[in-house]
């Protein structure tokens, strides 16, 4: 495949949408053209999200050449698909930063700009965000502006999204939701949704004979909205049995007005289609059908590989790999091997994760064992409770989700399985510093959340066999749920497949001896306290690995209490509430005073940049963590 770059003309020229519109709408195909070129050739160097952006280009053109924004508002979700948005919004340039330390974020937010009309780096919040919008607006008496969600890449498999769309349908409001269909997420869709979108269909003659109609009904003073909501079921009703007797539309089923689907590619078409919907009052739907990694052969043909590539070859399509092979795996595929495992020793295992097989590797599970691997969809709160279900029925569920994802599903993890003190196994991946996705995506929450709830475990493991031997642990301790947290990437060990073996519930360890000051904590983040501590030379300093959060390790933490005056805690977790609040607190608890110092993460979001860059901006590298220890002597 050759890809072949050519000067970018139009684009270098579009500084502000209004920029945009001042070009004929035949001109709208060069600047889609354009566009894809320049994010294909931007990403190619700087990594970021490529298939999801390449798919929404058309759209986000007409939507821009169509709608006043900023005064209008759009709303993406999610917010990955949203670089040919940021690009037309005056961050062309800018864009080479994206998601670099101090550089654009890669998903919106207002603090970068006015056209980014809400944060949205999770998912299926679109139209719940643009449904205040809009009845805000009505609220305030501007009644001229317009409010847009475009949810897609999977978003609608969320409950969020359900919620909302029963809501606008019985508020005053004229939103407009683009429901961008490209039967993706990172991995395939699973589930009814994605048969619904697939099989749904309308008629643009039925609509727009219903359209006049109506405006002819409501002059007349004939129509009023109850006969209209009565009339439009009927309608819906005759659709359904003319299409497919067994056909209904949920969005209209709502009184949500429907139209599609639509070529989501065909930008001219799109242009005509959202000026005729301008015209339209209340909530209505525009279904359009797109093909995620659009104009990229590659992105085309391997959707979930090219969602997030990596550094490639813009020309060939060929992605390029780390020189250096020898590297420990990540701790993401230890655990996808370890669970295969354990599940084959164990009939009682199942494997769930809300829509991210292949982030967290039970894609492993999945391939080897589909009947017992459940992907959910982005649905977090039901991936926890529907685990809840599975172990009232005595199997044993090891739920994945991301740690920052896991804050959707809390509410389940009290009320649901810790309440009922059911054997779950939570196994949060991509706890502590994420890097490049930014504030949404850092994992800092998770310990501070967690220590308050009875009847859980927390385990933090600070390498591979840790990890391992923990999970076997939470396998063979029928004690309620658990949660097991650890990091994106890489691990410690090159040599990572040892034979398993059970855990003490609650039993940490002296990692290195010491007279004079202690370090303790949790994770790999005390690999960098080692480094720390064995380079202070005039000070003697002990490290212990805690392991676990809660319970904490009542016989090691006497050990330290009798011992030292001056305790380190280190964690790559909120400070506040976190590990060192643990410590402090239990040594208040036991009559203890020592000066407790804690390390971690400040009270305020983590933005984006590599992991290396923001523990050094933090303070919680190696030589951060030294020279906190010899400043507080």
């Amino acid at each position: 495949m050759q890809f072949r770059m050519t000067n970018i003309m139009l684009i270098e020229k579009i500084n502000s949408p209004a920029d945009l519109k001042q070009l004929s709408p035949d001109q709208l195909h060069l600047v889609c053209s354009e566009l894809r070129k320049y994010i294909i050739e931007q990403l190619s160097e700087n990594p970021g999200h490529l298939g999801a952006s390449l798919g929404v280009i058309e759209l986000t053109v007409a939507l821009h050449y169509v709608f006043n924004t900023p005064y209008d508002r759009i709303v993406w979700d999610v917010g990955h698909q949203a670089y040919a948005h940021k690009i037309l919004t005056g961050r062309r340039e800018a864009f080479k930063t994206n998601r670099q330390f101090k550089g654009l974020c890669g998903f919106p937010t207002p603090r970068e700009s006015e056209y980014d009309a809400f944060g949205t780096g999770h998912s299926s919040t679109s139209i719940s965000a643009a449904l205040g919008m809009a009845v805000a607006s009505k609220l305030k008496g501007e009644n001229n502006r317009q409010v847009i969600a475009v949810i897609g890449d999977g978003a609608m498999t969320g409950g969020l999204a359900f919620e909302a769309i029963n809501n606008a349908s019985i508020n005053n409001n004229d939103l407009l939701i683009i429901l961008n269909d490209n039967h993706m997420a990172i991995d395939p869709i699973r589930g009814g949704v994605s048969d619904f979108l697939t099989s749904i269909h309308a008629s643009k003659e039925y609509n727009h004979l219903r359209y006049i109609g109506y405006r002819i009904l409501t002059k007349m003073g004939i129509m009023n909205d109850d006969r209209r909501n009565k009339i439009l079921r009927l309608g819906n009703t005759l659709k359904s049995l003319k299409n497919n007797p067994a056909e209904h539309n949920i969005f209209e089923g709502m009184n949500i007005r429907y139209f599609g689907p639509v070529d989501g590619h065909d930008v001219e078409r799109l242009v005509d289609r959202l000026n005729e919907l301008k015209k339209y009052r209340g909530p209505k739907v525009l279904h359009i059908i797109t093909q995620k990694g659009k104009g990229y052969r590659p992105a085309e043909e391997e959707v979930t590989t090219w969602h997030a590539p990596g550094t490639f070859n813009a020309k060939t399509g060929e992605r390029i790999k780390p020189k250096n092979t020898n590297q420990p795996p990540r701790f993401q595929d230890v655990f996808g091997h370890t669970l295969v495992e354990l599940a084959q020793a164990d009939k009682r295992i199942v494997g769930i994760t809300p829509a991210m097989p292949t982030g967290c590797s039970m894609n492993i599970m999945m391939h080897e064992m589909p009947e017992r691997t459940f992907d959910v969809g982005i649905a977090e709160g039901h991936a926890v409770t529907f685990s809840a279900g599975l172990a009232k029925e005595g199997l044993l569920p090891f739920c994945n989700i991301y740690s920052s994802f896991m804050q959707r599903g809390y509410d389940g993890v009290i009320h649901d399985v810790a309440l009922q003190n059911l054997n779950v196994v939570f196994c949060l991946d991509r706890a502590g510093i994420v890097g490049n996705d930014g504030a949404t995506h850092q994992g800092q929450f998770d310990i501070a959340m967690f220590r308050p709830i009875p009847n859980l475990t927390m385990a933090a493991p600070r390498n591979e066999h840790e990890l391992r031997n923990i999970m076997y642990t939470a396998a063979h301790t029928e004690t309620g749920p658990w949660v097991i947290r650890y990091p994106r990437g890489n691990g410690m060990l090159t040599d990572w497949h040892n034979d398993m073996q059970k855990i003490e519930l609650g039993r940490g360890e002296c990692l290195r001896k010491g007279d004079d000051i202690c370090i303790t904590g949790v994770g790999p983040i005390l690999y960098k306290a080692l480094k720390a501590a064995e380079s202070i030379t005039d000070h003697n300093i002990a490290v212990y690995d805690l392991r676990f959060i809660k319970p904490l390790d009542d016989a090691l933490l006497t050990e330290i209490g009798n011992k030292f005056n001056k305790i380190f805690t280190i964690e790559d977790g909120s400070m506040i509430g976190g590990v060192g609040s643990a410590v402090e607190e239990w040594m208040m608890d036991h009559g203890y005073r020592p000066t407790v110092c804690r390390m971690g993460l400040p009270d305020h979001f983590i933005e984006h940049g590599s992991p290396a860059e923001l523990y050094e901006m933090l303070g919680i590298d190696e030589r951060g963590i030294r020279n906190q220890i010899l400043e507080r002597q």
